[in-house]
C-alpha cells in the first residue's frame, strides 16, 4: 500500500481518476444487483430477489431502531442503497490491488478519506433537508438554540464532529484492513516458505476484512439513521 495516487488534472483542478473508476464500478455492481433481484418479482420470492427482500427487511430493522417506521419509511431506499453500496465498496480492494507504475488503481473507494468524507456529508446535509422540509425553516432553525440560545455554538461542533467521526470512522477501518494485506503479500515475497506460512494468516485476515466491511457498512448506515433521526424528531 505505499503506491502513489494517480492524481490528473483537468482545467486547473486535480482529481483522482482511480476513485471515479472505483466509485463507478461500485455503482455498477449494486446496480446490476438490484436488477437481477427485481427482473422477475414473485409472491413467493427466490434467489436473488429473496435476497434482496432480507436485505431490506434488515435496513427497516436499522431504521426502526432509530425512529419511529411512520417517519423512517422514506429514508428506507437511502439507507438501502447506502448499505449496499458501502459494503461492495469495502470488498473489492479485499482480492486485490492493481498498480500501474507505482500507481494504485484498484482498491476500495471507502480506503479513500475523499470518499467516506463525501458521503459523511451527504449523509448530514440531507439530514438537515429532511429537518428544515418537516419542521419548516423557521422551526429547524430555531431548534438550534433549545433549550438555551447559549447551546447553539456547541450544536455547530456537534454537526462537524458528526460528520468527520462518520466518515473518518469508515476510512479508517477500510485502510488498516488494506494496509495490513498489502504487508503480508510483501511478506509472502521473501520466499516460498515464508510465503507458504503466511498463506493460513493471509485468508484468515481476508475472512476477518470481509466481516469488518459488513460491520461497517452496518454502522455508517446505523448512524446515518441516528442522525437523520435526530433532525426530524420532532423534540429536536
Amino acid at each position: 500500500m505505499d503506491h502513489k495516487a494517480p492524481v490528473k488534472e483537468l482545467f486547473g483542478l486535480a482529481y483522482n481518476p482511480s476513485n471515479i473508476l472505483m466509485i463507478t464500478i461500485t455503482c455498477v455492481i449494486v446496480f446490476i444487483i438490484a436488477i437481477l433481484a427485481t427482473r422477475r418479482l414473485q409472491m413467493k420470492p427466490t434467489g436473488m430477489q429473496n435476497f434482496l427482500e432480507w436485505v431490506m427487511d434488515f435496513v427497516k430493522g436499522i431504521i426502526n431502531s432509530a425512529m419511529d417506521w411512520n417517519t423512517g419509511a422514506r429514508f428506507h431506499l437511502l439507507a438501502l442503497t447506502l448499505i449496499m453500496y458501502i459494503f461492495v465498496s469495502n470488498m473489492l480492494g479485499l482480492p486485490f490491488a492493481i498498480a500501474i507504475n507505482g500507481e494504485l488503481w484498484w482498491k476500495s473507494p471507502t480506503a479513500d478519506p475523499i470518499i467516506t468524507m463525501t458521503l459523511a456529508v451527504m449523509v448530514i446535509v440531507l439530514s438537515h433537508y429532511y429537518g428544515a422540509k418537516l419542521h419548516g425553516t423557521k422551526g429547524y432553525i430555531k431548534g438550534f438554540f433549545q433549550p438555551m440560545s447559549f447551546m447553539f455554538p456547541l450544536k455547530l461542533v456537534e454537526e462537524f464532529s458528526n460528520s468527520l467521526t462518520l466518515g473518518l470512522r469508515l476510512y479508517g477501518n477500510i485502510y488498516a484492513g488494506e494496509v495490513l494485506l498489502g504487508l503480508l503479500v510483501k511478506l509472502a515475497k521473501v520466499s516460498f516458505v515464508v510465503g507458504f506460512a503466511t498463506l493460513p494468516l493471509f485468508m484468515v485476515w481476508q475472512a476477518f476484512s470481509i466481516f469488518i466491511g459488513a460491520i461497517q457498512a452496518f454502522i455508517f448506515t446505523l448512524l446515518s439513521m441516528v442522525y437523520m433521526a435526530h433532525k426530524v424528531s420532532h423534540d429536536h
